[in-house]
């Protein structure tokens, strides 16, 4: 059971960036909000208390506000995205909720989406370049192409990010063949092209102008979570 009252939620994964295929999971992530008196007295919740997932399929994955917040904050992929699925793949939305999506803006800024994004990416480098040359079993090959369909997405998304200022969760048509097709070369051995691609990235964020903030707005953050801990006082 969900140790508080969800206040948003959505379908994510390959379904909403539109890499999804017959047979594949779906992933939800969520927001939930603990009672206030929770945070009182002499056990305030500890952070294994800040995320609830799911013991059984389908996956559900959910994280208490001051969680979701604090990792908007350094930009982390994962819980940014909750805040910019297209309204198709949301399942659960409440005023609160829909008020930190009409924040978000305040919660990216360049130095933390290129060290986030990036480093994100270059860990699924490190899990591909772990494998050696593509002399691998099949399901080695189809975890091996994941993760690059993964490098691809999150520099994909992180220089968009970077450059324009917004999110896009959804890869469009043309984007899905590209990062299938990626996918596919270096799940052959085609270590070179991930590189290459991981490389240009670099450039980017260290080359080019930034369309975000320094900083985020922490005091929007602040003022959010706040509002937050006064709804859910009894």
């Amino acid at each position: 059971m969900i140790p508080g009252t969800v206040l948003l939620s959505g379908v994510v994964g390959s379904t909403a960036y539109g890499l999804d295929y017959e047979g594949s999971d779906i992933d939800r992530l969520g927001m939930f909000a603990a009672p206030t008196e929770r945070w009182h007295g002499l056990t305030p919740p500890t952070i294994n208390d800040l995320t609830w997932s799911s013991e059984t399929k389908p996956d559900v994955v959910m994280h208490e506000a001051l969680k979701v917040v604090s990792l908007c904050l350094v930009c982390n992929p994962t819980a940014t995205e909750l805040l910019w699925l297209p309204e198709a793949f949301y399942e659960t939305r409440t005023p609160l909720g829909d008020e930190l999506i009409g924040l978000r803006q305040s919660f990216v800024s360049a130095g933390k989406v290129r060290d986030s994004y990036l480093r994100y990416a270059q860990r699924q480098f490190a899990k591909l370049e772990a494998r050696g040359d593509g002399s691998f079993s099949s399901d080695t090959r189809k975890r091996t192409s994941k993760h690059a369909r993964h490098l691809w997405r999150l520099v994909q998304q992180g220089t968009d990010l970077n450059a324009c200022g917004k999110l896009s969760v959804r890869l469009d048509g043309v984007q899905a063949a590209m990062c299938t097709e990626f996918g596919q070369r270096v799940a052959s051995g085609d270590l070179d092209v991930a590189r290459a691609y991981l490389a240009s990235a670099q450039r980017h964020f260290d080359e080019d102008p930034s369309a975000l903030p320094d900083r985020p707005d922490e005091r929007v953050a602040q003022a959010w979570l706040l509002r937050v801990r006064r709804e859910f006082y009894r």
